[in-house]
């Protein structure tokens, strides 16, 4: 349930509420429910609606600053994540941490699309990055990477203030690509972007084919150039199918 959903069925119990006090409602109610203890009825009805509309304002603040559910819709993380697993994500924590290497980020692409996306950060701003022959090297390291479901097929290289894949740029009228002036360096990933992909490298819409995903601000170029931008928050927990109940890593 999203959070203006759950905000429209908490109005609805207000409103039911507030029927229950009017006189009309009264009337209607002594006759349906002649037989029955109609004081005692109402008592026990309102009671429940009370509770159930704070515990509804309880659960919009946590879903809308705390904590919500994701579904996951592909096979782009497998197989870390498999299509129709359900994750609690944290959108709390990077209000006051930065994202680290490997978390797993639920965010808005650079591209347009009916929901977020979900992937796993593999470059950090300042961060320089390649992929080789299959292997990610991250400022010169090479990556164990034990998630993932294949190697990549493609090769990749952050440089020349652009992200090149098999050699060739991709392009700011299609990618989330910085201009030059944003960048602290033409080889190390700019300010406020992120490098993200999916585990199942050759079966993931990421990084490799849009660009950089931003935790703030807009979008600096590509088909949302200047719309907001941001990262939802950070998945931590699979709790469905309850079989496959952990943490993720």
């Amino acid at each position: 349930m999203t959070p203006l959903q759950l905000l429209l069925f908490i109005c609805a119990l207000i409103a039911l509420r507030f029927a229950l006090g009017l006189p009309v409602a009264h009337g209607y109610m002594r006759t349906r429910f002649a037989h029955w203890d109609y004081e005692g009825f109402v008592f026990v009805l309102r009671e429940y609606l009370e509770a159930f509309i704070v515990a509804g304002f309880v659960a919009l603040f946590l879903i809308t600053f705390v904590v919500r559910t994701f579904y996951i819709p592909s096979g782009s993380m497998e197989p870390t994540l498999q299509i129709r697993d359900v994750l609690l994500v944290n959108e709390f924590e990077y209000r006051f941490t930065h994202p680290q290497h490997g978390d797993i980020v639920v965010f808005k692409p650079p591209i347009p699309s009916p929901s977020d996306f979900i992937k796993r950060i593999i470059g950090l701003p300042g961060d320089t990055l390649r992929v080789q022959d299959g292997i990610v090297y991250r400022n010169g390291k090479a990556l164990i990477e034990p998630y993932i479901a294949q190697h990549p097929a493609y090769d990749l290289e952050v440089r020349n203030y652009g992200i090149y894949v098999d050699g060739v740029r991709l392009e700011p009228d299609s990618a989330n690509i910085p201009p030059r002036s944003q960048w602290t360096a033409p080889d190390r990933i700019p300010p406020n972007c992120y490098l993200m992909f999916g585990d199942n490298r050759n079966d993931s819409e990421d990084s490799h084919i849009w660009g950089f995903a931003q935790a703030g601000g807009t979008f600096a170029t590509g088909p949302l150039q200047g719309q907001h931008a941001q990262f939802t928050g950070h998945a931590f927990f699979l709790f469905y199918p309850l079989n496959h109940l952990h943490l993720l890593r």
